[in-house]
This record gives C-alpha cells, structure tokens and sequence, in this order.
C-alpha cells in the first residue's frame, strides 16, 4: 500500500505519469489497480480507528496526556493495546504533551518561628487526612499577577482547597485551608499540613486557624524546593497542562478558568500514576469501596 501511495502522490504533486513509475519501481500495471482499488483491511479500519480515539482523548485532556495515559484511557474503553504502540502512533500523528517550565520562586521567608519538618520528603499518605500539602503560586493576567494557595491531600492527590487573591498574605492561605477544611466535613483533628517557610504559613492568623481545627504544621528548610516537592509538582501540574496554555485578560476570567479546570478535570478526570492511574474523586470512592468490603468480610468470619 505503501508503493501505491508514492505512485499516486508522484502523479498528483509532481505530475509523474504512473506509466514511468511502474517501470522504476518493476511493478505491472494491472497489479497497481488491483491494489489501488482495494479497500482497507481491518487492520487499517482498527489503526484508523485507534487513531481517532488518541486525537480524542488526547484533545480532551487539554494536550497534556502522554502515551501512558492515553493508554489507560484506551484500556479503560474495552482496548487491548500497549502504551508502546499508543506512543508510536502518538509519534505518527504529532501529539505530544508539553514539558514544563522553569518555576520561578515565590517564597517569602517569613520573621516568626517556623514548624519542624514532619515529612522529610515522604510525601505519602496510608489514608485520607493524614498528610496535606500546600503552595502559593503566580498567575499571570493582563490585569496583573493573581496568586493561588492549595491545599492537596497526598493520599489521593485531590485538591481538597484552593483560594486565589492579587495578594498574596496570609489571608489567601486561610481561605484555601478553610476551604479543605469544608471539604471534608469539618473534622480534620490531627492532619498534617506540610509547607515551604513562606510568610503567608508563618504568620500568626494562620498559625491560629491551623490550631482552631487541629492541624500539625509541618515546613521545609529555607530555599529547598524540594523539601515542599509534592506541592510544587502540583503548581507545575497546573500550569503545563492549563495554565501555560491560555491567556487571562482579567483575574476573574482567570479565577474562573481555572476553578472549572480543577473541579471539572483535575479532581474527576485527570489520571494520577499515584493511585494507579485513577482520579483523585474515583479513587478515594474505591478505597472506601475496599474497606468496606473488607469490613463486611472480618465481620462475617467472626460471626
């Protein structure tokens, strides 16, 4: 099929007639027809097919989705494919997800005394509100930069509170910790929320509503990105896949965007490899779901 593609399109861009091409290459004419007229064989319609739904879900991701989640998308839809022949057709068709940029610091060391650091890069968590993380983070707009707090829970990698301002104090971080905290029904005694040193966690109005609800601060070393890794992955989540992508005219317009990116996507669709490519909504649903279960089981073989 190949050879008769080349023949063809030597005729339509070049204006080679077949008759030259047939005695080039040493095909006969009778068996270019043959072939030309020959429909696509079903392992055609399937690549064809397969293509299709890669440009799908792949548009549906925002351009983001690698092979490896495109492939689990695929699975998840009744294919059986491996994430090698996703990333060859990827390959073919010049689908690529964006690679992300250099963050710029943010980090404002704040004068009052700082958290031990609870974590130590261990960012797991064996159950829900057990470990939290959060970050501030820039947005550019052309009315000017608009800052993000979040506050995401490392057990599932749901953003549990976000709150977004033109300041960033310790008013934005109170408003995205409220916000967690209503998430998950008001009872958060004894989570651990891990942060950088910024000034908007060491101020004392944060520090008072960590203790109202029973939070545990914990806080990275001064300048140490990577003691606060999980939470700066997530800025870097959200700007790559979103953010880098569009361009804000207003913070409201951006306010707006991106709190539908992160209630309509991030939580509900987007695939996490930490929790074996589940969402972060889903996959909680299905760890309550197995404990459940196992519940159920104890309980019956006791009885």
């Amino acid at each position: 099929m190949a050879v008769v593609e080349f023949i063809e399109s030597q005729r339509t861009e070049f204006g080679v007639p077949h008759k030259i091409c047939f005695r080039a290459l040493g095909v006969s004419s009778s068996w270019f027809y043959k072939w030309r007229n020959r429909g696509p064989t079903a392992r055609q319609e399937r690549r064809a097919h397969l293509d299709e739904e890669i440009k799908r879900l792949f548009a549906a991701s925002g351009g983001t989705y690698g092979s490896p989640r495109i492939a689990q998308d695929l699975r998840a839809e009744g294919w059986k494919l491996s994430e090698n022949t996703v990333a060859k057709r990827m390959a073919e068709l010049g689908l690529a997800g964006r690679g992300p940029k250099k963050p710029r610091p943010l980090t404002r060391q704040g004068k009052r005394p700082a958290a031990p650091d609870l974590v130590r890069r261990k960012f797991t968590a064996i159950a829900a509100d057990v470990l939290w993380v959060g970050d501030v983070t820039m947005i550019r707009t052309d009315e000017g930069p608009l800052y993000l707090a979040s506050v995401e829970d490392l057990f599932s990698r749901r953003l549990l509170g976000y709150a977004m301002s033109e300041h960033h104090d310790a008013a934005l971080t109170v408003a995205s910790l409220q916000m967690a905290v209503v998430t998950r029904g008001g009872d958060v005694d004894g989570v651990i929320f891990h942060s950088d040193r910024g000034s908007e966690y060491t101020a004392a109005r944060y520090q008072a509503e960590c203790r109202k609800h029973g939070v545990v601060q914990s806080m990275g070393r001064v300048g140490c990105a990577l003691d606060n890794g999980a939470a700066e992955s997530l800025n870097s989540t959200l700007k790559v896949e979103f953010v880098y992508r569009h361009r804000f005219r207003t913070r409201a317009e951006a306010r707006l965007k991106i709190a539908t990116w992160i209630a309509d996507f991030y939580n509900v669709k987007r695939r996490h490899s930490a929790n074996d490519g589940l969402p972060p909504v889903t996959f909680e649903r299905h760890m309550i779901e197995k404990r459940q279960a196992s519940t159920a089981l104890l309980r019956a073989a006791v009885a």
